[in-house]
């Protein structure tokens, strides 16, 4: 197949949606397929971050409708939200069409709608360039694109029936699929807990510091749990910002036992995780959670609020402790229920690990390959004139 792989942003390998485009891309290739990728790359680097964004949709259009033209495409996937324009125009078009698909790095209507909550809660500013774009527009945009799409790809079930019962999208078009990890994070050794009682133990908050990441909630949380065991370490990896910005919301005398890493190369994570015991994952929203499996295969055991993504990953009680989304005390009892039972502790650990066996990127690709297929043989099949089609049938009856 040939396929393009569209994204609204730069093709960096260590960021969210960008590094999982670029990771399915690399994976198709190593299928067998023919991929392109179009990005913000593409675009004169001039232009302002806001005019990207902005005008995107309308420029990547323009290289789609060209690879149709000359018929050198059969899929082109795009996220929810870029690909309105050129999924909207060839359906209207009588020419030999691609497969549109859309994939989700989290549907921006739920995700907005979390906004809303937590702005109503005061927690959160929403300022008046939101609703230009992302709070308005940008909905829309998302919706023309899933409706029209012929495959729609979203993460979780949630993201499913809204996207089912809210926006009206066709049910049998829509597939939840999985992100993936790198195959070098698969079979990585576990490490057993320390013998001694009193050992270092080690907790992991990876992702950017910001309040959709929960650390309203998870700040207080580690405060009690660090005054509270003299034994325990902190460890904030990828926060975005400033050290000083991490360390200003703990106590002076706990700063000594707290690490912070602004920014890391995915393939520094398994090292930058050794001897870490425990993942702290507790956003208001999240669609995945690639961190969340990234950390469950280097032997971290999950203390994860219950947001869509992760509760597509984990069980509670089994592979992770499951906390109620924005509750600071939940997750100050979860950490200390595995901090005082190692032995509970160890078993969440070798589960988690066991989980994230299976979200290979080679395995994702194959799926969401044989996916393609299935909707590109369908598509096909409607573009067959009927009197092709009665004569396919007469013959397949003679034989």
């Amino acid at each position: 197949m040939k396929i393009l792989l569209t994204i609204s942003s730069h093709l960096d390998p260590n960021s969210g949606a960008a590094g999982t485009t670029l990771r399915l891309g690399r994976e198709y290739e190593k299928l067998g397929h023919e991929v392109q990728f179009y990005s913000f790359d593409n675009l004169p680097k001039r232009l302002p971050a806001a005019i990207r964004m902005v005008t995107f949709p309308e420029v990547a259009a323009s290289h789609v409708f060209n690879l149709v033209r000359q018929q050198a495409i059969d899929v082109v996937d795009a996220p929810t939200g870029d690909g309105w324009l050129w999924a909207k125009w060839l359906k209207q078009s009588n020419k030999q069409l691609p497969l549109i698909v859309t994939r989700s790095h989290g549907l921006e209507n739920t995700l907005h709608l979390d906004y809303l909550k937590e702005a109503t809660k005061g927690n959160l500013k929403l300022n008046w360039k939101y609703f230009l774009y992302r709070g308005s527009w940008r909905l829309w945009e998302e919706t023309t694109a899933l409706k029209n799409a012929d495959l729609v790809f979203l993460l979780n079930r949630e993201d499913a029936n809204f996207a089912v019962k809210q926006l009206q999208v066709n049910r049998d078009r829509i597939h939840v699929v999985a992100n993936g990890i790198p195959d070098s994070f698969i079979g990585l050794p576990f490490e057993p807990l320390p013998a001694a009682s009193n050992a270092p133990l080690h907790i992991a908050q990876i992702g950017t510091y910001v309040e959709r990441k929960g650390i309203r909630y998870t700040v207080p949380a580690l405060n009690s749990i660090l005054q509270r065991y003299s034994h325990v370490h902190i460890s904030f990896l990828g926060t975005g910002c400033p050290e000083t910005q991490v360390y200003e919301d703990f106590a002076p005398e706990l700063r000594d036992r707290i690490t912070v890493i602004p920014r890391y190369s995915l393939e520094e994570l398994p090292t930058l995780l050794k001897d870490h015991q425990i993942k702290l994952f507790a956003p208001l929203s999240e669609a995945f959670g690639k961190v969340l499996v990234e950390a469950m295969s280097c032997g971290l055991a999950p203390v994860t609020s219950a947001a869509a993504g992760p509760l597509e990953v984990v069980r509670d009680g089994h592979d992770a402790l499951v906390v109620p989304i924005g509750n600071a005390i939940a997750i100050e009892a979860a950490l200390e229920q595995l901090i005082r039972d190692q032995t509970y502790l160890e078993t969440i650990r070798r589960n988690a690990y066991a989980t994230a066996q299976d979200y290979s990127w080679s395995n994702v690709a194959n799926q969401r390959l044989c996916l393609y297929q299935a909707a590109l043989t369908e598509l096909h099949s409607q573009n067959i004139p009927e009197t092709s089609k009665k004569s396919h049938s007469h013959k397949v009856s003679d034989h």
